[in-house]
């Protein structure tokens, strides 16, 4: 997204459709001419003031409240015109038109957001807090949202920056004295430095790992052969009959989505057509496509089995060579109550009757550890995946540096690799960051965010 700080921006700040309320949202160097002309005065800073808001003829399009937030004390740093009136389409439209034709422009997405970002009201990272707040689907992701946007996910990655920093300083004055007797890369404190770090790594991983669970959730698929309670097992999980259920193999042909909270973690299911080896039905066969093409996608897939007809799970050694080699599979057991044998299944499987409910309870909490998800508690943190790739690039270049000290005290390829684990960190709140990496961020905000 390519926008200039010289540009007066406005959008509408609410959601579409009617409501009590609807905002129109001004920011730039033109905000205060704007307010002359639709309100005949520029309201008093930070109070809410009662105008009537008017054409160019003079005539009322509407009237509600108007603030005024002069630069620098705004959301985005400039001078800022928030116009309240009331919430329908048609009103809101006119009153933006009249907003463009004084000579603003219509906001791109997210760009509100991202002037308060270059102008450091927001690092990168509280920026994003910002959409994840918006799109919180629990309240434990909007607890988790607002801590981020208050700085502590920044406060974290600032003294794990801070450690990567010390280190640098450290290696590098070892490497512009080299006329010094004393070997500093050989010191032992050097080393406890190095695991304080690591440890660093560990802790803010852990929380990152919480806050994109929160944020994304986890999906999985349910797959397995026809008949063996696929769509039984989304009944069973999402609590009401969102599948089709009958004794007819292939009753689902396309991709049956539910979205179902499992202690605070979203979990996103899918139920797919059953697998088989051929099918002469055309519709069913690109059912099979669309599944194992969303098997690709999962963090997981779970592989039904009809215990009572297959109690070995030679349905899944049948089909285990065309599933995906990089996405983790759950067998499950299922119509345990229908079947003979009460014989333990092997590893990473479940015994489960999607009919009585047995072993969903511990299927829950077994998707919950596959997540590494514990239910949160007052120090979770928003994160995203961008986040997480960015620290386990910062943790490679990390234990890179660190066999390099221990085993060889290669001091240039130490630096190096510390010089690149800091930049990576500094991608998380923005210190190194390309233009497109923020294009992407911003793009996908709201319009008037």
């Amino acid at each position: 997204m390519k926008s200039s700080d010289t540009d007066t921006i406005a959008a509408i700040a609410t959601a579409a459709g009617r409501g009590g309320i609807g905002i129109v949202r001004v920011s730039g160097p033109d905000a205060g001419i704007v307010a002359e002309a639709l309100l005949g005065r520029c309201p008093a800073p930070r109070v809410a003031t009662y105008a009537k808001f008017l054409d160019a003829a003079g005539e009322v399009i509407d009237e509600g409240l108007a603030l005024w937030f002069p630069a620098p004390h705004s959301f985005t740093g400039q001078d800022v015109l928030e116009l309240q009136g009331h919430g329908g389409p048609v009103v809101l439209e006119m009153l933006l038109a009249r907003v463009v034709e004084l000579g603003t422009r219509h906001a791109a997405p997210g760009e509100f957001t991202q002037r308060a970002y270059l102008n450091d009201k927001l690092d990168l990272a509280q920026a994003e807090a910002v959409a994840d707040l918006i799109d919180a689907g629990s309240r434990a992701a909007a607890r988790a949202a607002v801590r981020s946007l208050q700085g502590e996910f920044s406060r974290r990655v600032h003294e794990l920056d801070a450690a990567l920093v010390e280190l640098r300083v450290w290696v590098e004055a070892a490497l512009d004295f080299p006329e010094e007797e004393i070997d500093f890369l050989a010191d032992r404190d050097l080393r406890t430095r190095m695991t304080n770090v690591r440890a660093h790594f560990d802790a803010i991983e852990a929380a990152a790992m919480q806050g994109r669970v929160l944020r994304d959730g986890m999906t999985v698929v349910i797959a397995g052969r026809p008949n063996a309670g696929k769509s039984s097992l989304l009944n069973a999980l999402a609590g009401h009959d969102a599948a089709i259920v009958t004794p007819i193999a292939g009753t689902t042909r396309d991709i049956l989505r539910e979205r179902i909270d499992i202690d605070g973690m979203p979990l996103h299911v899918l139920d797919t057509a059953g697998l088989r080896d051929e099918t002469a039905d055309v519709v069913e066969a690109e059912g099979m496509r669309r599944a194992r093409l969303e098997m690709a996608r999962a963090d997981r897939v779970l592989f039904v089995i009809d215990t009572a007809a297959d109690p070995r799970g030679l349905a899944f050694e049948g089909e285990r060579a065309r599933l995906p080699a990089d996405v983790p599979v759950t067998l499950l057991f299922n119509k345990a109550d229908l079947a003979a044998s009460d014989a333990p299944p092997a590893r990473d499987a479940l015994r489960i009757s999607a009919t009585t409910g047995v072993g969903l309870a511990a299927l829950r909490s077994h998707l919950k550890e596959c997540m590494q998800f514990a239910t949160p508690g007052t120090d979770a943190i928003s994160a995203r995946a961008r986040h997480l790739d960015a620290l386990r690039v910062a943790r490679t270049h990390v234990e890179h540096a660190y066999r390099n000290l221990v085993d060889t005290r290669a001091g240039e390829l130490v630096a190096e690799d510390l010089q690149c684990a800091h930049r990576a960190i500094g991608e998380i709140t923005g210190e190194f960051s390309a233009d497109d990496l923020l294009g992407r961020i911003f793009s996908s905000f709201c319009i008037g965010k």
